[in-house]
């Protein structure tokens, strides 16, 4: 339902607005009436037409969809004086594929470009949020905020250092700025590549579902991408208490892979027809969130089950590809 305060609504740009996770945000946004902006690439990491998929729903919902690369002149792409980004856009993933210097050009490079753009054109943002990942922590993302960082992957490395450059700027006094790492999210839209769209995929089509050695142990706080989206959106108006802040965004229920895999077979009624291949190199052995400081500086609350969010999962998997 639409805010129709329009003094409480705001001028919000999300960047990788085409991807899983900003797709979701910048709907939601748009749905509480304020004026959203989304920005993609339409990077070929993975099918583009699967993004543009997702921009198709954005839009309907409200959204003005803007194609640039955050490398791009924003000033001459988009208007000025916005009052929170919301920073998605990066080189996602750990893939023996992409380069290092896809990451520092998509991770580093870009973030900071996107800073001096905003310190330029929006002079009087309440926030800047920084969407960071618990691939800064290291193969054991079990950690509080406050715990030294040890990536041990590409994707980490660079995340860590987009997230240090935001939080310089808050600590200059140039912007307002907090970050938020998130912890292995899931639902509809997930990445192609990622777990369980992959495993449903297979599923369905009854092909071979690679799993690396080793990761069927793996455990993970497998969190619902409509509880994430929640636990950042309470950010507005609470600029006062998270500004230069780092916060984790997840869930303290963990599960091993192996689990995830047993639930969706038991969901579609099929199993699944498992290739173990050779570990991969950076995977994290296991995320659990700790969400103290979420819960207090947020409100932060999970209100979907495991079970529940796979369910919405392959009922959205059916919707568009059955």
């Amino acid at each position: 339902m639409k805010n129709k305060d329009s003094k409480k609504n705001k001028r919000i740009l999300i960047t990788g607005c085409a991807g899983f996770i900003g797709s979701h945000t910048a709907e939601y946004f748009a749905a509480q009436g304020h004026e959203v902006y989304g920005i993609d690439n339409f990077s070929t990491y993975y099918d583009p037409q699967l993004k543009k998929m997702n921009v198709e729903d954005v839009v309907a919902a409200g959204v003005t969809f803007v194609e640039c690369d955050l490398m791009d002149d924003l000033s001459k792409k988009l208007p000025a004086d916005f009052d929170y980004v919301f920073h998605f856009a990066a080189q996602p993933g750990i893939s023996a594929t992409v380069m290092l210097d896809e990451y520092v050009q998509n991770n580093i490079f870009a973030t900071q470009n996107l800073l001096d753009w905003v310190r330029v054109y929006s002079p009087k943002l309440s926030m800047f949020v920084n969407i960071a990942t618990s691939s800064i922590y290291g193969k054991e993302a079990t950690l509080p905020e406050t715990a030294e960082p040890k990536p041990v992957s590409f994707y980490g490395t660079t995340k860590l250092a987009a997230e240090q450059l935001v939080l310089g700027e808050q600590r200059t006094g140039k912007l307002n700025a907090c970050s938020l790492r998130l912890y292995s999210v899931y639902g509809p839209r997930e990445r192609p590549e990622k777990l369980y769209t992959k495993l449903i995929k297979s599923i369905y089509e009854q092909t071979e579902f690679p799993l690396f050695e080793g990761s069927e142990k793996h455990s993970r706080s497998f969190t619902y991408v409509g509880d994430i989206v929640s636990g950042m959106a309470a950010v507005i108006g609470k600029e006062d208490k998270i500004n230069g802040e780092i916060i984790n965004i997840g869930s303290n229920h963990e599960y091993t892979t192996q689990q995830g895999i047993e639930l969706i077979e038991m969901i579609i009624g099929l199993k699944a027809k498992l290739k173990i291949t050779p570990p991969r190199p950076g995977d994290q052995l296991r995320t659990s969130a700790l969400i103290s400081k979420a819960e207090k500086l947020l409100g932060y609350k999970l209100e979907t089950t495991f079970e529940e969010g796979l369910k919405k999962q392959v009922e959205w998997y059916r919707e568009k590809f059955l």
